[in-house]
């Protein structure tokens, strides 16, 4: 017969069963809600909170009137998600956003390949009307949020100077980058939930830091007689042949800098395609020896230790014996008598060495010192180098006769402009600056301190100093080409052999010209230096019609009259 098993055995082993499967769920659910319940909702907060910045609008740098340099605008940033986007589209996707974006259509392929990422940027800097054409084509996993981009609506105006700021909007280099704590402000950041789809959650939690704007920074510089400097030097450039150049314009009594001009000179809305050399700011990167400008601190120092004044006669032959070398005159020449004057007015270098003897090597260097070589000149320029001068004791016996006339030593074209504005200004050097202020937190614009003055030389001797400068433009001097109709000028020519790290040598030369306008009431200064020039190479001929421009732009600009005084006669020559 066939038995049935017990029937109570078989319900209590079911029972037992389920009994057991029960408990693991049990113990489950009070491991999840219970033991990792924190933890679990840590993770889901994790996945639906979104974390975002919220960046700082960048503060403006502008010029002495507030007309804008650099500027922070509103932009887009687009970017895709992956995952999110239509594998049949994916063409599609990447066709359309490479026309948008002028990118290549590779390049689009392979960040939406990437779909274990849920966030790749594509671009920062679009303007917004552009991004609103994009997402007009409703295309799944592209988006976009707002941001903002540098502009500068001068292009390569004060380009070396401003510099420039990198993807991450933080300055790289020049003013962008000196003051990039005070132009950056503070980025902000937000938190909001998102759902699968990636939209906000109504009515979930959310929290924001608003951004800190930056705040401005203007500067010194006119931005009209900036674009004049950079305009004429350019031209000079590209007319001689020349490898660069760089202008200076200065206020005589403030020490501020009007213009800093330099060519060639990189687009800074493009600055990645041009050369290191042409985004630098070679006004006060570059350091030459200085040639006859130099000149004038000899005839200081000698003048100041007075056994010199502008009538001294000298019996001046066209070279002289300095230790084992002998150095000449630009020009050949009989022994002639020059005063001092007619020495500094038609540059002689043999002239220039036997005033020098007159005083001992410390007393020229001390000179040096006092009128800032060797040091950098205190402006805040960014990029300023300390230039070249050395130490008295170890001159050797050529050296200090040609240190005398400008070649041995080493100087940046704003330290050479800082020793003309001193001489223009009473022989008080009044340090250069660059920023006129910075606006504060309410919007409110801070002028900077005002820069300080030091008395380097007597105001006699600046003002014979002067005077002398001025027969250096007149009919008999070097510089000529720098006289301005109306106006009386004094200024100095330099032309000096030009060292190069290339050739390991002295290869071309740097043509200068540097003064000052009115002569008798100085307000203005300015300095042009030209790089190896292959037309012409001397500074008269060279730099002299680029100061001649400026500075005839900037008196007018500035609407400074002539003073309608006539210089008084120079003797140049002794009757014999």
């Amino acid at each position: 017969m066939l038995r049935l098993g017990n029937p109570v055995r078989r319900l209590r082993a079911a029972m037992l069963v389920m009994a057991i499967v029960l408990s693991l769920f049990a113990g489950r659910l009070v491991q999840l809600q219970g033991l990792d319940s924190k933890v679990l909702q840590a993770k889901a907060v994790q996945q639906r909170v979104q974390p975002e910045i919220l960046p700082a609008r960048r503060g403006a740098i502008t010029d002495a009137e507030g007309h804008e340099l650099a500027v922070t605008v509103e932009a887009r940033e687009v970017y895709v998600d992956p995952k999110d986007v239509d594998p049949a589209k994916r063409d599609l996707v990447a066709t359309t956003l490479a026309r948008e974006l002028n990118k290549p259509k590779e390049d689009v392929a392979a960040a939406l390949a990437k779909t274990t990422q849920r966030y790749i940027p594509l671009a920062r800097d679009v303007e917004p009307l552009r991004a609103k054409r994009i997402m007009g084509f409703k295309l799944r996993g592209v988006g976009t949020k707002e941001t903002y981009r540098r502009l500068y609506p001068g292009k390569s105006l004060a380009g070396g100077l401003l510099g420039f700021t990198g993807v991450d909007g933080r300055g790289l280099e020049g003013l962008e980058s000196a003051y990039n704590d005070v132009l950056a402000g503070r980025d902000g950041k937000q938190s909001i939930e998102l759902g699968a789809n990636r939209q906000r959650i109504p009515m979930t939690r959310s929290q924001r830091e608003a951004p800190v704007p930056g705040r401005d920074v203007r500067l010194t510089i006119d931005r009209d007689l900036q674009w004049a400097a950079e305009q004429t030097l350019a031209r000079r450039v590209h007319d001689t042949g020349a490898r660069s150049g760089s202008v200076i314009v200065m206020d005589v009594a403030t020490g501020r800098i009007l213009a800093m001009a330099n060519a060639p000179q990189a687009d800074l809305n493009d600055w990645q395609s041009a050369p290191a050399e042409d985004r630098a700011n070679r006004a006060v990167s570059e350091i030459f020896e200085p040639g006859s400008t130099n000149k004038v601190i000899t005839a200081a120092a000698a003048m100041e230790a007075g056994v010199v004044t502008p009538d001294t006669v000298f019996r001046v032959p066209d070279h002289i014996q300095c230790a084992d070398q002998q150095l000449k005159d630009a020009h050949p020449h009989g022994p002639e008598s020059m005063t001092f004057t007619g020495v500094l007015a038609e540059s002689s270098n043999v002239g220039t060495i036997m005033a020098a003897e007159k005083i001992s090597s410390q007393r020229l260097y001390d000179m040096f010192r006092s009128f800032g070589f060797g040091a950098r000149s205190g402006s805040g320029v960014p990029g300023e180098q300390d230039g070249l001068l050395p130490q008295w004791q170890t001159w050797s016996g050529s050296q200090r006769c040609t240190i005398a006339y400008g070649q041995g030593i080493s100087v940046t074209a704003l330290q050479m402009a800082s020793v003309y504005q001193t001489i223009a200004n009473g022989g008080v050097r009044v340090t250069p600056s660059i920023v006129a202020g910075t606006t504060d937190a309410h919007g409110a614009f801070v002028a900077a301190p005002a820069a300080k003055g030091t008395r380097v030389i007597g105001e006699t001797t600046a003002r014979s100093i002067a005077l002398m400068l001025e027969a250096a433009v007149g009919h008999e001097g070097t510089g000529e080409e720098a006289s301005i109709e109306g106006y009386r000028v004094a200024g100095k020519t330099g032309t000096a052999m030009r060292y190069d790290e290339k050739c390991a040598g002295y290869c071309g030369y740097t043509a200068t010209f540097v003064g000052f306008a009115p002569a008798d009431q100085p307000r203005l200064m300015a300095l042009a230096v030209i790089q190896d020039p292959k037309k012409d190479h001397y500074g008269g001929a060279v730099a002299a019609p680029v100061f001649k421009d400026v500075m005839t732009f900037a008196l007018k600009s500035r609407k400074i009259p002539p003073t309608g005084t006539k210089a008084p006669a120079m003797v140049l020559r002794p009757a014999e």
